[in-house]
């Protein structure tokens, strides 16, 4: 089962030793049910802000964070994350990591369902031999590919990925693109990916929202489902290229650089 995001007049600021500092000022966007959000924007302008608020680990000061209409009043089982360092434990196999949220989510699995479940899933991203290394034995993209995989270990409906891919090189990114296509047709889930990597939004996301600068709100939504293509040749298409032309000048315009992009039009 996959669920809605909501995201109602959501406004958010921290306590710093000079005062408030806001940075979400009345957020309002829906990420519908089954489908995949990218949200970019200028650096520091809340987006892993805006993460930790629909992963319930920050409340916001103002408005709502909804999952399928219910509140969020804290940590759900039911959102899986996944962020740009892996975290893996290093005196754990690659198969007992993504085993880990299947020994922390509420379940009736036995030890042996839940390393079928983990089998599974690393067949799924290629990662099939490997089950019995430790995550210093992999390569950063290999890493990457058993961290997705336990944060979907427990079947979430909602993922939440923070700039998963960009510490990676651009072919093992692009490679890991094609596996989030994968596992998406596999395993259904409802997914926000916070990116600074505007292809990436175009390639993977159903739409792409663009925040203004701190404090955030929704400056420009875009639809940027490419018809269910996945070829990585589709993002030198014409469609893909307006697109990108498109949110290159909303960044400069969240950045304050209306001239540069009137220019460039």
């Amino acid at each position: 089962m996959t669920q809605t995001i909501e995201i109602s007049g959501v406004t958010h600021a921290y306590d710093t030793a000079s005062g408030k500092l806001p940075v979400l000022d009345n957020l309002d966007f829906i990420v519908p049910s089954a489908s995949f959000c990218a949200v970019v924007g200028p650096s520091g302008c809340g987006k892993s802000t805006l993460t930790k608020l629909v992963a319930g680990l920050l409340i916001p000061d103002q408005g709502k964070v909804l999952l399928d209409g219910r509140a969020v009043k804290g940590p759900r089982s039911t959102v899986g994350m996944a962020f740009q360092n892996p975290v893996l434990l290093e005196w754990r196999t690659i198969l007992d990591n993504v085993i880990l949220p299947l020994e922390i989510v509420p379940n009736k699995l036995t030890r042996s369902q839940k390393e079928d479940r983990a089998r599974e899933l690393l067949s799924l991203v290629g990662l099939e031999g490997f089950e019995t290394k430790r995550p210093s034995e992999l390569s950063g993209g290999m890493r990457q590919r058993a961290s997705l995989c336990r944060a979907i270990a427990h079947k979430p409906d909602i993922l939440i990925m923070d700039e998963p891919f960009g510490a990676l090189d651009a072919f093992t990114r692009e490679d890991l693109w094609q596996t989030m296509h994968r596992l998406r047709a596999e395993e259904p889930f409802t997914c926000m990916l916070i990116t600074h990597d505007l292809r990436e939004s175009i390639y993977l996301a159903d739409q792409t929202i663009v925040l203004s600068d701190r404090p955030a709100r929704v400056q420009h939504t875009m639809d940027t489902s490419m018809n269910g293509r996945t070829d990585l040749d589709v993002l030198y298409e014409q469609e893909a290229v307006e697109m990108l032309h498109v949110l290159r000048d909303q960044i400069k315009i969240a950045q304050g650089r209306a001239e540069d992009a009137q220019a460039a039009q």
